[in-house]
């Protein structure tokens, strides 16, 4: 391989990339920062997958959720590199043009976690059933409240106002499950059932989470059930919550299932998690690259769905009837898996 050069550019983190063809088969992993802990387990996945199959991979990252530009400067070093596939927890759909330059290419280009908005631009994703999630944690919420449900006050902590896939799977499941109408199901906020207080963006970190439920309790100090898009919003709502002396009888319920995460759940700073399994995306992402550079086989999604589906777990120590979960313990042998 020839000399290794490192790319000053703000707001990614590369590691040295070969300024021609990579030799053998080379894979890429772009990931939305690499801080959140879901990154750093999928980023360890996709290293142990690419040891196992002999893949070259190189990691990019960019700062925050929703930050594309590192993203789209990451792919476009790919592209010049000759890697053969591409996994990528997209920002937003900006990159999306950048993915269908890869692909005109002949670069396989998965999405893990993170489905893109155009169909063209991927050629699958590999993710948890992000709605199914929000949907365990919204029926487990209604069912611990019982008739209280009805009357009850919801803060919303989204990552933020884009409309991210994830982000609005994650928050319309929540609702559905916990029997709010959600008239449009491809956008966030189009309920108009009083019960939810409003929605705020956390940025999917403890500082925004604790900004974004301050903001809420400011508009109600009464809010008894708090969904949040990650472990860490949450742990910044369950922080604002305490702020105010108001920690105890709210319901916090959340989706990630890391063992920080699960830990907290465990200690009752969380009710309940949706557990996803990272480590299984990326290094399935890796074994469907080597296998594609191999002979040109391109993965499957899971049948009766549009994605390969990498399983979800509710974990909670409080389990409710008629919502299928697993203890705090497993949920730490199991976490991120």
């Amino acid at each position: 391989m020839k000399s290794i050069v490192k790319a000053a550019l703000v707001g990614v983190a590369l590691t040295g990339f070969a300024t021609t063809a990579m030799a053998g088969t080379s894979a890429c992993l772009i990931t939305k920062n690499n801080t959140n802990p879901f990154f750093v387990k999928m980023k360890e996945g996709a290293e142990k997958g690419a040891k196992d199959a002999g893949v070259d991979l190189k990691s990019f990252a960019g700062v925050k959720d929703g930050d594309a530009a590192p993203q789209i400067t990451a792919i476009e070093n790919c592209i010049a590199a000759g890697a053969k596939g591409i996994l990528i927890t997209p920002s937003n759909d900006s990159v999306g043009p950048a993915l269908k330059k890869a692909r005109e290419k002949g670069i396989l280009v998965i999405s893990l976690d993170t489905p893109l908005g155009d169909k063209d631009a991927q050629d699958i994703t590999f993710a948890t059933d992000n709605f199914e999630a929000g949907t365990l944690i919204g029926s487990w919420a209604k069912a611990q409240l019982g008739d209280k449900a009805k009357d009850a006050k919801i803060a919303m902590l989204d990552i933020n106002k884009d409309n991210i896939s994830v982000d609005v799977l994650r928050d319309t499941g929540f609702l559905k499950g916990f029997g709010i109408d959600v008239p449009d199901l491809k956008v966030m906020g189009s309920e108009k059932d009083p019960r939810v207080v409003g929605h705020e963006s956390s940025q999917a970190n403890p500082e925004g989470g604790q900004k974004a439920m301050e903001t809420l309790l400011a508009k109600e100090p009464n809010i008894n059930v708090v969904y949040t898009i990650n472990e860490p919003a949450a742990e910044g709502a369950y922080n604002a919550l305490k702020k105010a002396g108001k920690e105890k009888g709210v319901l916090i319920v959340s989706v990630d299932g890391g063992c920080p995460g699960v830990k907290n759940v465990a200690a009752g700073v969380i009710g309940a998690t949706s557990q996803q399994y990272p480590l299984l995306m990326a290094s399935k992402g890796i074994e469907a690259i080597a296998a594609f550079a191999k002979d040109g086989t391109k993965p499957k999604a899971t049948e009766g769905l549009s994605f390969m589906n990498t399983g979800v777990n509710l974990i909670t120590d409080k389990p409710a009837q008629g919502v299928k979960s697993i203890d705090t313990k497993e949920g730490l042998a199991k976490c991120w898996g």
